[in-house]
């Protein structure tokens, strides 16, 4: 800051005006300093400044994994959803580890984020402790509890589970499977176990047996492993009607390696997903599956977190809706929907 003070002949106070708060400096001025600036290829140190303003501009996003296109959506709605207050995100990444999210939150914390947003409800003791003595907003979401440690943006997996057993014993189906991640080990997609514990208790209260259930896979889900799921329903249930997969990228694994086998989709094998990816949309036959709204989860989030900071949305709504977004409430369950589309048809007794 003092070799642009001194390329730009103004003091140290001017410059930090100019980076700061431009209004109060008149325009020629500002502009010898910006130009100074650009010439010196100079970077303010935000860091330094947030020890006196008590500011970083940063919002922590802790995801599982950056290869997941629905998180993807989540990040980039979140990130437009804060830009307009000047607040950019800092991202780290679990690879579906609590211990790994133990240290990323530890790391994070260092860099003073004015808020945290943390993917699912599962954490270990260590990390709900740093969370809790953070003293600032912490979000988690894509799931649903009641009692979250500050706020939590989602829908219930378990429900999400439910529904999609209720759908495709709605459809006539009779023996049906559901295929998803092991429920131990270091690496797990709780979210996903929840999805598969639901439709269990989805088939019990249909008074289908719920014996289908798959546990195989590893995480973070994806075709390969559909792939590997699938053989393992060929050679264990042959007569399955119906397979739910607890991720659309696992489904599309089941879907192709039905193709490798001549097994007809739907005509000898419903199958139906969870996440709506782009790729089900674009499968052949196309995939039914549970969508759930990724983008207005991220955008719900920067809501959430700017109400906690006290920060006015610009242009803000007075609409009751709006209102109601922007209101102190802890849970915001944005719920799901059932797509029905190619890789689904009535079962035989409905014929």
């Amino acid at each position: 800051m003092r070799d642009v003070s001194r390329l730009a002949g103004v003091s140290t106070m001017t410059v930090s005006r100019v980076l700061t708060d431009p209004s109060l400096v008149a325009e020629e001025t500002r502009q010898r300093v910006l130009q100074a600036v650009e010439q010196l290829r100079y970077v303010p140190d935000r860091v330094a400044g947030s020890l006196s303003s008590r500011r970083s501009g940063f919002v922590a996003l802790i995801l599982p994994t950056l290869m997941n296109s629905n998180f993807a959506d989540t990040a980039q709605a979140l990130s437009e959803g804060l830009h307009s207050a000047g607040y950019q995100l800092l991202i780290g990444y679990t690879l579906y580890r609590l211990d790994e999210e133990e240290r990323v939150i530890q790391s994070v914390l260092t860099r003073r984020p004015e808020a945290i947003v943390l993917t699912g409800i599962e954490h270990s003791r260590k990390t709900t402790a740093m969370l809790f003595e953070a003293g600032v907003p912490v979000v988690e979401i894509w799931d649903l509890q009641d009692r979250p440690i500050d706020y939590v943006v989602g829908y219930s997996n378990f429900e999400v589970g439910r529904a999609a057993a209720h759908h495709l014993v709605g459809l006539g189906h009779r023996r049906v499977c559901a295929v998803g991640p092991c429920d131990s080990g270091e690496a797990r997609d709780f979210r996903a176990e929840q999805r598969l514990a639901g439709f269990a208790a989805g088939l019990r209260e249909t008074g289908t047996p719920d014996d289908l259930i798959f546990r195989h896979s590893h995480v973070p889900l994806s075709f390969t492993e559909g792939a590997e799921a699938m053989e393992m329903v060929a050679r264990e249930a042959p007569d399955a009607e119906a397979i739910f997969a607890a991720s659309d990228l696992h489904a599309v694994g089941v879907l192709m390696e039905c193709q490798r086998r001549s097994i007809r989709v739907p005509e000898d094998l419903s199958i139906m997903g969870f996440g709506d990816f782009e790729i089900g949309r674009q499968s052949v036959p196309p995939l039914t599956t549970m969508r759930v709204d990724a983008r207005a989860i991220g955008l719900r989030t920067a809501e959430v977190i700017l109400g906690a900071l006290g920060v006015q949305p610009p242009q803000e709504s007075t609409s009751e809706e709006t209102a109601s977004k922007n209101s102190p409430a802890r849970v915001h369950d944005l719920g799901f929907e059932v797509l029905t589309r190619g890789s689904t048809r009535p079962g035989n007794w409905k014929r």
